[in-house]
């Protein structure tokens, strides 16, 4: 079959436009169709890439125009011809995110689910892609970061034609354009490539390597005990540092990232800071998930279905596992201290904790409604669902904890990914494109383990019940407590809302959540009120918790707030102390206790 050729050229950099151009030597002889996915897999939500394209046109190989007609809102169908045909469009990217285009004169990025139309019927075909330079000296320094393997005469990191075995491989390797820096490193033999683009002052590039390798060899060493072997020839980390923003999306060779630039470490500043922690914890999110759902799918995600929605309930196994993990691996490799990583696992905690649509949605559901909830969540979210990121990694814990409570610490949830990656994940680009259906998750686990699970499968998975986590602690020797701020000898109260700064120079007070049952919501206060004094105090964005500081709870405090452009005047009765958060605490001393603990933590 004959490849499908493509060029992508950054056209206009302060327009922000990239030209594309499609080259099909054998089109459907009865009008050739072309789509471009409404979603990119990794972030389930339907985003209409289709929007950006600006103009498109279609040519036979003369260079004379073939009609070509929009027949839905993300596909097209040209006229009927006999020979090649070419298109030739304009995509318009200004998205600065890892999901979907983004060009400037600093920077380009890019998904294929957002530039490159697919051709129907010749899915299955090989792709070339040729990436061009901008014009202009501005742009001499520019260069290419991808994990698209290069065609014979094009140099890794330069413009030229890359090739992807067919239009699923095409998508899957974002594109990196401008002036960025550049690190490597070897992990049991694999090429590791680091790619950061923005300014960053004084970034510590080695350390960064450093790091990074420890973290990637020790989840290589999970999956593959015996042979040490990763599931690729090479691996490239893409992020993009910006003054405030936090993202990742995987994919099969490569991961694109967005980051605080303040969060990247800096030269003889050896401290291991919150945002970094931060960080590398994001990088062994993505990295673990070139296992866990790159190539250990769900059936519903084997193949995708890009023109639309694909609904499993198992994203609390995909992204709830692998946010297990991610931290997991960095105390695993010896990059953070286990200190460090109970304060993260009790962020967990408390941020489940805290919203009551854990009691209302089990994470199967969450999974299956990430498509119209979780994606599209708003002010009243911690109300009604629950993330199947955060109580799926706590589940992960239960999981963890109970099969190692049952086995005497002989099995672990190890041992449960090491068996979805030998059944599922081991061959699924060799020629086995096979998910794990729904109904054959529990027996895999009872297959890899032995232990008897029923109950937190019927509570955890498919219930809205806490999970018992001070019980599976205490025989590791951890201690869970929840610590409650307090004012002098009371505890400080609360309204039972969080608050965000408004528009007006950030001076404004705004409620962002009404939590279900507080104290605002009692007293008819809404999110989106911007409160405006308590007792007649001015209050700003800036100083709630000082003002609130002074009462103590159940106090009643009367409450000017604005709703829209109309002043209210409501009495709120002051709720209790929320816990501010959940302390883990390893005991002392010898014994089994510590030995199961050390087990756990370091695999």
């Amino acid at each position: 079959m004959n490849p499908i050729q493509y060029s992508i050229v950054p056209k206009n950099p302060a327009a922000h436009v990239f030209e594309v151009t499609l080259t099909v030597a054998q089109p459907d002889p009865a009008g050739q169709r072309f789509m471009l996915p409404v979603w990119i897999p990794g972030s389930y939500m339907v985003r209409e890439f289709a929007r950006n394209i600006v103009t498109l046109q279609a040519f036979n190989a003369a260079g004379r125009r073939i009609a070509i007609e929009k027949i839905d809102k993300h596909a097209w169908q040209a006229a009927p011809h006999d020979g090649p045909v070419t298109l030739r469009y304009e995509v318009y990217g200004w998205d600065l995110s890892v999901r979907a285009a983004h060009l400037d004169d600093t920077i380009g990025f890019f998904n294929g689910t957002s530039v490159f139309l697919a051709v129907e019927g010749q899915a299955d075909a090989p792709c070339v892609v040729d990436i061009r330079a901008p014009q202009g000296a501005a742009y001499r320094n520019w260069r290419v970061a991808t994990a698209l393997p290069e065609v014979r005469g094009t140099k890794r990191y330069g413009f030229g034609t890359y090739q992807a075995a067919n239009y699923d491989e095409l998508i899957d390797h974002p594109v990196t354009l401008g002036e960025f820096a550049l690190g490597s490193f070897s992990a049991h033999g694999v090429k590791h490539d680091i790619v950061i683009s923005g300014r960053v002052v004084g970034l510590d590039m080695s350390r960064l390597a450093a790091d990074l390798k420890r973290v990637c060899e020790a989840q290589i060493a999970l999956f593959e005990p015996r042979t040490k072997r990763a599931p690729v020839d090479r691996y490239v980390f893409m992020t993009v540092a910006v003054s405030d923003g936090y993202g990742g999306l995987e994919h099969r060779a490569s991961t694109a990232l967005i980051c605080n630039r303040g969060d990247l470490p800096v030269t003889g500043r050896p401290e291991m800071t919150d945002g970094y922690r931060t960080y590398l914890g994001l990088c062994s999110h993505e990295y673990f998930h070139t296992w866990n759902v790159k190539r250990i799918k769900p059936a519903a995600f084997a193949p995708y279905d890009l023109s639309q929605e694909n609904y499993t309930s198992l994203l609390w196994l995909f992204e709830g596992f692998t946010s297990y993990y991610d931290d997991l691996m960095l105390v695993r490799s010896g990059v953070i201290a286990a200190s460090d990583y109970f304060t993260l696992l009790g962020k967990t905690i408390g941020g489940v904790l805290r919203g009551s649509g854990r009691l209302k949605q089990s994470v199967a559901e969450s999974s299956f409604d990430a498509w119209v909830k979780y994606y599209r969540a708003d002010e009243n979210a911690p109300n009604a669902i629950v993330s199947y990121y955060q109580k799926g990694s706590l589940l992960a814990l239960a999981f963890d904890l109970s099969i190692r409570a049952q086995t005497a610490n002989r099995k672990s949830l190890d041992d449960v990914m090491r068996l979805l990656w030998q059944r599922y994940g081991r061959d699924f680009y060799n020629g086995r494109l096979r998910g794990i259906e729904e109904s054959e998750v529990e027996a895999l686990f009872a297959d890899a383990t032995g232990a008897d699970l029923k109950k937190l499968f019927r509570d955890g998975v498919h219930g809205t019940r806490d999970l018992p986590l001070e019980a599976l602690l205490e025989p590791f020797g951890v201690t869970l407590a929840a610590d409650v701020p307090t004012n002098g000898t009371a505890g400080k109260p609360s309204l039972g809302a969080r608050v965000k700064a408004g528009a007006a120079g950030g001076a404004d007070c705004v409620l962002a959540v009404v939590h279900e049952g507080s104290a605002a919501q009692k007293a008819g206060l809404s999110a989106g009120d911007v409160l405006v004094a308590l007792d007649g105090l001015r209050v700003t964005g800036s100083n709630l918790d000082s003002l609130l500081s002074r009462y103590l709870p159940g106090a009643k405090v009367e409450v000017h707030a604005f709703r829209r452009d109309e002043l209210r005047r409501t009495d709120v009765k002051l709720d209790a102390p929320e816990i501010a958060r959940y302390t883990l605490t390893a005991a002392d001393g010898r014994g089994p206790a510590k030995q199961w603990r050390e087990r756990w933590l370091k695999g």
